[in-house]
């Protein structure tokens, strides 16, 4: 699943006769304004969806990229790639017939999860693609065995909530006293 948050400034070229004056400089400085509030959009949409999904931020930031504005696509993206994220990532722990973690920053029961072996004196798994998962049996008997996912999908959290909203805020907040800025240095001639 992939998602996105994007601002686009194709339409600004046509603003008006400031961008005139700018000249074959607009595109670069609609560009250069577009980047500087995308980047900070970007870190606040961050440290809202760790707040909000519960994941740690290196997990977050895996998932979440952005695709900066150039002269050929005046437009900066935020895309959310992945699917339903495994309940590894949320601080499992086992007890009570199940294992407990914390998507969305609120506890949830899994029953019948587990994340030890054996009986009496359980201990951890060791081999190497089984340590840290979070388990359930497919069927009555003991094998197979699948892992277990939380519901949570990155790309849909990016999208929906106060994530979205710090986005357009940042966006709507930031944008046009940037790019003022931006034209204002390439009217004063110091623009590179």
């Amino acid at each position: 699943m992939i998602t996105d948050l994007k601002v686009d400034a194709s339409g600004f070229i046509e603003a008006g006769k400031i961008f005139e004056r700018a000249g074959k400089n607009a595109p670069k400085a609609i560009a250069r304004a577009l980047n500087h509030t995308g980047d900070k959009a970007d870190t606040q949409v961050v440290r809202v969806l760790t707040a909000q999904t519960g994941l740690k931020r290196k997990v977050i930031r895996r998932a979440v990229k952005a695709t900066r504005a150039g002269f050929g696509s005046l437009s900066f993206v935020l895309r959310a790639r992945g699917g339903d994220v495994r309940v590894q990532f949320f601080g499992p722990r086992e007890g009570g017939g199940g294992v407990n973690a914390k998507p969305w920053n609120a506890v949830r029961h899994y029953p019948g999860a587990f994340m030890k072996a054996g009986w009496g004196k359980r201990v951890p798994f060791s081999k190497a693609g089984m340590a840290g998962h979070v388990w359930r049996r497919v069927g009555k008997k003991r094998f197979p065995i699948e892992q277990v996912k939380s519901g949570l999908k990155i790309p849909e959290e990016m999208v929906t909530g106060a994530s979205a909203a710090i986005f357009q805020a940042t966006v709507a907040a930031d944008l046009p006293a940037r790019l003022d800025h931006e034209l204002s240095v390439i009217f004063s001639g110091t623009a590179k």
